[in-house]
């Protein structure tokens, strides 16, 4: 099946922060009526209209604690769900910043670890491509040092968790909790093997 051009008629900009905007695109298939789509950004110019790919806008931390045997998870409040989420350390790109150096700082910042080995990055990641172009590269880790019990900037609520694969299973079990995407997958395989693949 040959698939018709999708034609961009115009965007209106419906709410605008710091680091998230809020948009509406109109769009039609030659022959078909003009359509809408809500979305969120965090890009100036939306891969939509003609954005280029570049660097991801986030990265998401998949962190092994190489002396303790376990897998680092967090549990951060995620104003969205009104509760707690698990999920890996994660963070924003800040401009002129490197992956590994994105790594470090936000790895540092929510659990007080250290980043001691990249062992792997992935592609360019979308989850939600129904809701946002946000991208994101998951990166493997080692790490040491002691988890601070309570991590992240001021704004943020952080339960730093060093979990080992059985309690690994037993989270991911759990279908009480909410729990990423991409967490699950990582920690249901961590729960089985005892290795972080990503």
């Amino acid at each position: 099946m040959d698939a018709k051009p999708v034609i961009l008629e115009k965007t209106e900009t419906l709410a605008e922060t710091a680091f998230l905007r809020l948009l509406r695109i109109f769009y039609h298939i030659p022959g078909q009526k003009t359509r809408s789509w809500v979305m969120a950004t965090r890009r100036r110019h939306p891969l939509c209209l003609g954005g280029i790919v570049g660097a991801p806008d986030a990265v998401v931390i998949a962190a092994f604690h190489a002396a303790r045997e376990r897998l680092v998870l967090i549990r951060e409040y995620r104003a969205p769900l009104g509760g707690f989420e698990y999920g890996f350390p994660a963070g924003l790109v800040e401009p002129g910043e490197s992956i590994e150096e994105t790594v470090r700082r936000e790895l540092h910042e929510e659990t007080g670890l250290e980043v001691t080995r990249f062992t792997v990055q992935s592609p360019l990641l979308f989850s939600s491509a129904g809701m946002t172009d946000e991208s994101v590269v998951m990166v493997g880790v080692e790490c040491r040092g002691e988890p601070l019990r309570r991590g992240g900037i001021e704004s943020e609520m952080i339960e730093v968790r060093l979990v080992s694969p059985a309690e690994a299973e037993t989270l991911c079990r759990n279908a009480e909790i909410f729990f990423d995407a991409k967490a699950w997958l990582v920690t249901r395989r961590f729960a089985a093997s005892g290795r972080v693949e990503i």
